[in-house]
């Protein structure tokens, strides 16, 4: 790299930047006449209509281009100096010079500064193992623990800050990093906004082959920009690196304000949240409970009906829904291709729609419930969700007898192989333990073929059938609960490498979605296996040192329970952003345990699961042929 390559990068970086500022000075509903110009760059044309037809109209469409190149030229120079290509744009999208500026500041043995910049393009780029890595040698090697992302969303930030102070019911400062939001979003917005009326790229019609008249070439340009302007509130939702929108986004600003301005006695200001609240979802029950509870604080002293809803919420959300209607007119005339984007298991189409509200008389909690049988008589309850401090969990003990831990304990000493289940990662998740896995089908081949006893490998498929139907049968559920993926995996603590050890066995994680302990959210979207609806871990040996379960909050830091595991303990759980978990470092000896993997989705089940059921059945026949067994030992997840 060239030593002044940094210097370089960050200039580019730096321009960029003022080409928003560029955008939006020159864009015509900003520019007025000065002694520079005479000329009005908008649109509306004094001239009444007559017999020139649409001259009037093209006229005031050619003055507003000249008006805005005229602004922009003295300020950036040549279009073709700040017009790039749709692959820079792309690039600067994904935040791509950062990853050579990082490399740029290592050359420089800035590593402080390095580290900003591995970590912002990171936040973009969250599947990039490279650059995951060189994070982990930064945080090892300087101990910089604390890193900037340079590109950050300022609303999202204040957003997130808001969102942390509300939790913690610090209502004021709630209030001043909320509303500081939800200036910074419509602030955006316009810049999104004006940003959209750059080029477009016609995909569907490369140049030559294009052949559309005046109004089809107008109307497929303005589609796209007006798709563009659409996409607005979703682009403005969605955090860096990730694909989905955090959902009911904006709508959930004014649910917070409404609360917190209620909890400070600003009741007025309450109020007028609320009814802001209630424009995105007018039939929210608790919200318009709680607009009626604020109107009756305010009986004689302010006539409610003078309190409206915020007009930049009203503005936009009227914006949208013509933005809406004009897309799906132009889909349904013109052939334009355009699908309304629908946040899964919304009822209201995109970020602005998904219901999620916060009442005064009472938190909303998840739907969810538990409780029910445990099916076994020997089965020993210890602790529900309440005393495991979260939701949608149990600890039970004697799921499983000591004798049949010992014989699992056997059969997993002859058919694990390291890095089963791992694509062959020995050590996936810590260098410093040896992990080690298999499947109920392997078992049950190996069973089979007399490699292992066959009422051993078949004690593996009943006891994980056992511990399915009790997740089943105490969480209440009312639709069959499959299997997604069973594995009976031990991991061992590598001798030598103990010392001083402050990674985790397993690194806190949720099993259904991505998570984002910055944020405080969890990304329901790949790679994160998101048909998994339930968990269990069932525990064969107490016989190591560490190795502690652990729940956390969101933050990942927060530990909220601690789980000391022994043979026939079992601990179940929802699998979503509710129950962040992790395995504490194994320290000495080796932990087994069989994971197991639920979904309610029966697309979902786990192939190797149905083909043991077959094995099984056959087995129950009792007269079985050896070309009958049909197991492939290669086909496995």
């Amino acid at each position: 790299l060239h030593p002044h390559a940094h210097i370089s990068i960050n200039l580019v970086l730096d321009r960029r930047g003022g080409l928003l500022c560029v955008a939006s000075l020159c864009h015509p509903i900003f520019l007025v006449p000065s002694h520079t110009t005479t000329e009005s760059c908008s649109l509306s044309d004094r001239s009444a209509p007559g017999p020139a037809g649409d001259l009037p109209f093209f006229g005031s469409v050619l003055r507003r281009a000249h008006c805005v190149r005229r602004c922009e030229e003295p300020l950036l120079g040549a279009v073709s100096r700040h017009r790039a290509a749709e692959e820079v744009r792309s690039d600067f999208q994904r935040r791509v010079p950062y990853s050579y500026l990082q490399r740029a500041y290592i050359q420089l043995n800035k590593l402080e500064e390095a580290a900003n910049a591995a970590h912002t393009f990171f936040m973009a780029n969250p599947e990039h193992m490279e650059i995951q890595q060189d994070l982990e040698n930064y945080k090892t090697t300087s101990g910089k623990v604390s890193l900037i992302d340079q590109e950050a969303r300022q609303h999202m930030e204040d957003y997130s800050a808001g969102v942390r102070h509300y939790d913690k019911e610090e209502y004021e400062l709630a209030i001043e990093f909320l509303e500081r939001a939800l200036k910074g979003y419509y602030s955006e917005d316009e810049d999104c906004q004006i940003m959209c009326e750059g080029p477009q790229k016609f995909e569907e019609h490369e140049y030559l082959d294009y052949k559309a008249g005046l109004y089809e070439a107008i109307a497929d340009h303005y589609m796209q920009v007006l798709a563009c302007k659409h996409d607005c509130v979703r682009e403005l939702a969605t955090r860096s690196g990730r694909i989905s929108p955090i959902e009911n986004f904006l709508p959930l600003h004014y649910d917070y304000l409404q609360f917190a301005y209620y909890r400070v006695g600003d009741y007025v200001k309450a109020l007028e949240c609320a009814k802001s609240y209630l424009l995105f979802h007018p039939d929210d029950e608790d919200v318009l409970e709680n607009a009626g509870y604020y109107e009756g604080l305010l009986e004689g002293t302010v006539n409610p009906a003078t309190i409206k809803p915020r007009k930049e919420a009203k503005t936009l959300l009227r914006r949208h829904k013509l933005e809406s209607h004009l897309l799906q007119v132009a889909a349904a005339g013109l052939g334009y291709a355009y699908t309304e984007p629908v946040t899964p298991g919304c009822a209201v189409p995109g970020p602005l729609g998904v219901h999620s509200c916060q009442s005064i008389f009472s938190r909303m909690v998840l739907c969810l419930s538990s409780g029910g049988p445990l099916l076994y008589s020997d089965v020993k309850f210890v602790y529900n969700s309440e005393q495991l401090n979260g939701s949608q969990r149990v600890l039970l003990d004697n799921v499983i007898s000591e004798e049949q831990c010992r014989e699992l304990h056997r059969v997993a000493s002859g058919i694990m192989l390291a890095g089963d289940g791992y694509r062959g990662k020995t050590s996936p998740h810590t260098p410093n333990e040896r992990f080690e896995g298999a499947t109920v089908l392997k078992a049950l081949k190996y069973g089979y073929e007399g490699r292992v006893p066959l009422k051993s490998a078949r004690l593996f498929y009943d006891i994980s059938e056992k511990a399915r139907r009790i997740v089943e049968s105490y969480f209440l559920l009312n639709s069959t609960l499959y299997f997604s993926y069973t594995h009976l995996v031990c991991r061992t603590a590598l001798s030598g490498q103990q010392e001083r050890r402050n990674d985790l066995s397993h690194p806190i994680h949720a099993d259904n979605c991505l998570l984002d302990p910055e944020a405080n959210e969890c990304w329901k979207e790949p790679p994160a296996y998101t048909f998994r609806d339930y968990s269990a871990l069932l525990y064969m040996n107490a016989d190591f040192e560490g190795g502690e379960f652990i729940f956390t909050e969101m933050d990942a830091k927060t530990v909220t329970a601690s789980i000391k595991p022994k043979c026939g303990r079992m601990i179940s759980f929802s699998s979503g952003g509710e129950n962040p978990h992790g395995v504490k470092a194994v320290t000495k000896g080796q932990r087994c345990a069989v994971a197991l993997w639920f979904t309610l989705d029966p697309l979902y089940r786990e192939l190797e699961r149905i083909q043991a059921d077959e094995v099984i059945a056959m087995l129950d026949q009792e007269h079985l042929g050896p070309s009958e067994m049909n197991i492939n030992p290669k086909d496995e997840l």
